[in-house]
């Protein structure tokens, strides 16, 4: 066993733990005193083929650390609405004075770009390496690692557990909830699609968005499990007319469908901390995926973060953190939360839901808050 010591480290390498590492650097830290730690080679996660919803503030970010991937496409105007009811809202960039409200891109494409500044930078990568142990003591932390078959031990100042994971897959925490839906992931193209346009649409099952990339959407169809089993084992065609009747025809007829996944969904949140350790992103918080906020809000946990650690790698920088960051993620959770029940629901409050969504169409100041949330979060 080899005895190492750092100042920080960082447990999952996925996009929250690279911007973390990578935003360190940039605040001053020595990279030789930061170690990521991840169980998949960068090569593996590279080909992650998944997309994920970027804000307008997500960017900022990732331009701060040269980590900006260049295949994203824009979004200009987002259009929500809830089937089968009046009111619909249409939040568009042009009343912002922005370039797009937010993006959307692979994962594969921002762990590429993130990996190859951590490498610029010089950061210590330990991959593939599992964490097998942890062990708090009242001057570092512990860590016990599996690398390619031989053991590893290395102590550090600060831990972050940022490896997040599926709901089913979390830990259970303070504030949990089953939303009996699945999530169906595909890319699929339409005959008239209106460029640059996203769309959040809510069913009586819950939300189904189309995300524009590139020529095609990325589909996020929320659905009750059994109907989830249903439309899985459909072949193209008929996934093509299902999608059509639930979506309608605003961008024109589905041409074309790739190989779907599934994903139950739940809420998990509850920002975990100990004097040395402390959680972020998807390990702080497992989210709907109803407005795309789980990466933007682990990407501004990143950013205290980061500021805070780079005063001094303390437990008075974690107990700070904790503090600055429970406002936007209470907020963003009990959004989110609200969304996925609520608008889920067959009760006959839905026709008032379908006014409020026209309400706040026609009020500026609601849909200039609801527009803050999706592009820069509660801060």
């Amino acid at each position: 066993m080899t005895d190492i010591t750092y100042d920080i480290a960082i447990c999952g390498a996925g996009p929250a733990g690279m911007a973390l590492a990578a935003l360190l650097v940039k605040r001053g830290v020595a990279a030789h005193r930061i170690a990521l730690i991840d169980a998949k080679t960068l090569a593996q996660a590279s080909t992650d083929p998944r997309s994920l919803a970027l804000s307008w503030g997500s960017r900022q970010i990732l331009e701060e650390i040269s980590a900006w991937p260049t295949a994203a496409t824009a979004i200009e105007q987002i259009h929500v609405s809830r089937r089968g009811q009046f009111g619909r809202s249409l939040i568009d960039r042009k009343d912002y004075d922005l370039p797009a409200l937010g993006y959307v891109t692979r994962y594969g494409d921002i762990v590429t770009a993130l990996g190859a500044e951590c490498e610029r930078a010089g950061i210590i990568s330990l991959r593939p390496a599992r964490v097998l142990t942890l062990d708090e003591e009242g001057d570092a932390v512990t860590l016990i690692l599996d690398a390619n078959g031989a053991p590893q031990t290395l102590r550090a100042a600060i831990v972050v557990q940022a490896e997040g994971g599926l709901f089913n897959e979390q830990l259970v925490r303070a504030v949990n909830r089953d939303y009996q839906q699945t999530a169906i992931i595909a890319q699929v193209r339409s005959s008239t699609p209106p460029p640059h346009r996203a769309y959040e649409r809510f069913t009586e099952q819950g939300p189904l968005a189309l995300l524009p990339q590139n020529d095609e959407y990325s589909l996020v169809w929320c659905v009750r499990p059994e109907n989830a089993d249903a439309l899985m084992a459909l072949n193209e065609k008929d996934f093509l007319s299902a999608l059509g009747q639930a979506f309608g025809d605003r961008v024109g007829s589905f041409t074309h469908a790739t190989p779907r996944l599934g994903f139950p969904l739940g809420l998990n949140a509850a920002a975990h901390s100990t004097a040395r350790t402390v959680t972020i992103g998807n390990a702080a918080q497992t989210l709907h995926p109803v407005a795309g906020q789980g990466l933007n809000l682990g990407l501004r946990d990143v950013t205290v973060l980061a500021r805070l650690l780079a005063q001094g790698a303390t437990p008075e920088k974690l107990s700070q953190y904790t503090e600055l960051r429970q406002r936007d993620r209470s907020t963003t959770v009990r959004l989110t939360d609200t969304m996925a029940r609520v608008f889920a629901n067959e009760s006959p409050l839905q026709g008032l839901l379908g006014l409020s969504l026209a309400a706040i169409d026609m009020v500026g100041p609601a849909r200039g808050l609801l527009a803050e949330l999706m592009m820069y979060g509660r801060r």
